[in-house]
Order: structure tokens, then sequence, then C-alpha cells
């Protein structure tokens, strides 16, 4: 079974940075296209960042050029950094992990970015 647990989210000025970070188990990250999503209150949860097994990412139009997505196969993790945060990247970030028709999520981590 794979575990995904990020961390890393809080309360950040506008500007301001974070890196989140998501812990896997059970499986490698090398072995899965990695991404993030997140999720505002009463949005849909939304695409952020992907990173292939290859290492190609893609990013969302909303948060390309500010966030950055990486993998640390020997610390079996995925990072975003995040930078020029605004109010609108206000979300839950979700983790997930994707290996052919296998998909998991993790619980999320909140980031909150205030005025």
């Amino acid at each position: 079974q794979v575990q995904l647990v990020e961390s890393g989210g809080g309360l950040v000025q506008v500007g301001g940075s974070l890196k989140l970070s998501c812990a896997a188990s059970g499986r490698t990250v090398r072995d899965s296209a990695m991404a993030w999503y997140r999720q505002a209150p009463g949005k849909l949860r939304e695409f952020v960042a992907e990173i292939s097994i290859s290492g190609f990412t893609m990013y969302a139009d909303a948060v390309r050029g500010r966030f950055t997505i990486s993998r640390d196969n020997a610390k079996n993790a995925v990072y975003l950094q995040m930078n020029s945060l605004k109010p609108e990247d206000t979300a839950v970030y979700y983790c997930y992990a994707r290996r052919g028709i296998q998909t998991n999520w993790g619980q999320g981590t909140q980031v909150t970015v205030s005025s």
C-alpha cells in the first residue's frame, strides 16, 4: 500500500515562499509520475504541477514561473517550492502518485496566503 504524507504548509504573507514536501512509502517516487494538486474552498481540485518518471515537468498556467516541482529519489520524496505567493494560491495542497492505473493521494496540507 502506497502512503503519501505531505508537510510544509502554513500561513505566509503575499510574496512569500513555502516549500511543500511529500514523503512516500510503499513505492519509490522514481517509479511513479508524481504531482501536486490543490483545492480551494468551494472549488474543484485542480492540477498544479507534475514530474514524470523521466523527470519531465509540467505546470498549470497559474503557477508557471513561480512554483517548482522536484524529486529526491534518495529520500523518496517530492517537493513543491512555491515563490511569490498570492492570495489565490490559498488551498489545501495534495500530493498524487500515478503508476499505470494505480493512483494514490495524500491527506493534504493547508497553505494560506494572507494579504
